[in-house]
C-alpha cells in the first residue's frame, strides 16, 4: 500500500476539489483501490459534479437538513459547530474509488471533494492510499 498526506487549507469554503491530487497520486501506478480518508471530526469527502452549481446546492442542502443555529448539545466554537460535528454522519469522512491502468475510474461528471463547513479550522489533513 502506498499512502501520503495531502495539507489542505479550505479558506473558508465548504468544498475543495482534490481531484487532480488524487490523479497524480495513482498516475501510473497500475489497477488498484484509493481511499480517501479525512481524520477531522467535522469534515468529509464527497463525489459530486464540481463547477455546475452542485457546491452552492450542497451548502444549502446541508443548511435545510442540518442548520446552521444554536440548537445543538455540541456548543464549543463558532454558531453552527454542533452542526459541523453531525455532519460527518451524512458525508462520510472515507471513501474508495477504483483505480484502472494508474488512472481514477470516475463518472464523467464526478469529482473527488473535501466537504468542509467548520471555519474555525481552514487547515485539513487528507490521506490518500493506494491498495494495489
Amino acid at each position: 500500500m502506498r499512502t501520503t498526506v495531502l495539507q489542505v487549507r479550505t479558506g473558508g469554503r465548504l468544498c475543495t476539489d482534490l481531484t487532480s491530487e488524487a490523479a497524480a497520486f495513482v498516475a501510473n501506478k497500475g489497477d488498484g483501490l484509493l481511499s480517501v480518508f479525512v481524520p477531522h471530526a467535522t469534515a468529509g469527502v464527497a463525489l459530486i459534479e464540481t463547477g455546475a452549481g452542485s457546491e452552492p446546492d450542497l451548502e444549502e442542502a446541508l443548511e435545510r437538513l442540518l442548520p446552521t443555529a444554536d440548537i445543538y448539545r455540541h456548543r464549543h466554537g463558532s454558531l453552527g459547530h454542533g452542526r459541523d460535528h453531525v455532519m460527518p454522519a451524512f458525508v462520510s469522512p472515507s471513501l474508495t474509488v477504483p483505480v484502472l491502468d494508474g488512472r481514477l475510474a470516475l463518472g464523467t461528471w464526478q469529482s473527488v471533494v473535501l466537504v468542509d463547513p467548520n471555519g474555525d479550522n481552514p487547515q485539513r489533513q487528507v490521506r490518500l492510499s493506494l491498495l494495489t
